[in-house]
């Protein structure tokens, strides 16, 4: 190239060309040490703090989850799982940005065109993917706040089950029947998460109309408290149950509340144990159980032990005279 462009009337050697590409060399290589180096040198010692940052923080993570043993091991997954998307997003994010400062203030090459391509071809990404962001926000907002873990009793998005795998895409809901639900995260407004902390269940026992309330209620509290000391049952539950009283009345039926608090999603058992009690309870105490169908006098059925009620007396006053048809055969 030197030759070509050499005036006809001096032409250098080929010695003189290598010479002058040496001398060129040397000077970059100089301008390079004395104003390039330490840019670069910036740069990366910044990108290495960034990635240093990004790393504790990630760690710190993952041991923040291994430390406490009730988190169990689907929280920790979902932990592991942001923690590595986490990660890779830092590492993404600063390996792109020292690329262009690299780019721009080593080699002095301008970025405007490219990084206007790629700002427009992010823009339509953006555009055709942004549901798929707003799930992945979305997803990682759910594992960030601990809204709900693997193995929960939730309703999400209209639908109610066992939360069977999750993900920053979508989460996976398995119905009491059997059926698989898979909710996108960006659908999820409002979550009920049932399986947190502890459970509050309002046992509605239906006694007569006849039974004396006092004795009612000393027997409900009975049996509550035996269920309650019950070795099998003591260990769910966090209160002492709760006889309220005479809650309603409909027509026969008297209403007593019991209110149970026990360890999330494990009153079923014990529930189940005090209305077999009750129910054997109120037969030994000859006491019947509420009806809102049952009547009481009249001429309505009567149950066993009651007296049917006498038949009403017809006012005489009432009587129409006896009437002849003149035209029916005598």
């Amino acid at each position: 190239m030197l030759l070509l462009l050499a005036p006809p009337n001096h032409r250098p050697t080929l010695r003189e060309a290598f010479q002058s590409m040496w001398q060129n060399w040397a000077d970059n290589a100089h301008d390079f040490l004395i104003n390039d180096l330490k840019h670069l040198i910036a740069i990366v010692i910044f990108a290495w703090l960034a990635v240093l940052v990004v790393r504790l923080i990630t760690e710190r993570m993952l041991r923040a989850a291994e430390k406490h043993a009730t988190v169990g091991l689907a929280r920790t997954s979902q932990i592991r799982t942001l923690a590595s998307v986490l990660r890779a997003t830092g590492f993404g994010i600063v390996g792109f940005f020292t690329v262009i400062s690299v780019l721009r203030d080593i080699f002095d090459l301008n970025l405007g065109p490219l990084l206007a391509s790629a700002g427009v071809a992010g823009v339509a990404i953006g555009l055709a993917a942004q549901t798929i962001v707003k799930d992945m926000i979305n997803g990682s907002l759910v594992l960030m706040e601990d809204q709900y873990n693997v193995g929960d009793v939730v309703t999400i998005a209209g639908v109610t089950g066992t939360v069977d795998s999750m993900s920053l895409r979508k989460t996976a809901v398995r119905g009491f029947d059997g059926t698989l639900y898979l909710v996108p995260n960006s659908q999820i407004t409002t979550v009920a998460n049932q399986s947190r902390d502890f459970s509050t269940t309002t046992l509605n026992i239906s006694v007569d109309f006849t039974a004396d309330p006092d004795k009612v209620i000393a027997l409900l509290k009975k049996i509550s408290y035996e269920v309650r000391q019950d070795p099998a049952y003591k260990d769910i539950f966090l209160e002492d149950p709760k006889v309220l009283g005479v809650d309603q009345i409909k027509g026969s039926e008297v209403i007593y509340p019991i209110t149970v608090k026990t360890l999330a999603r494990k009153q079923y058992d014990a529930l189940r144990e005090m209305q077999k009690r009750i129910r054997i309870a109120l037969e030994e105490n000859n006491m019947l159980p509420g009806s809102p169908f049952r009547v009481i006098g009249g001429h309505g059925p009567t149950l066993p032990g009651e007296r049917p009620a006498a038949a009403p007396v017809a006012d005489p006053t009432t009587i129409k005279p006896h009437e002849v048809n003149p035209f029916e055969a005598q």
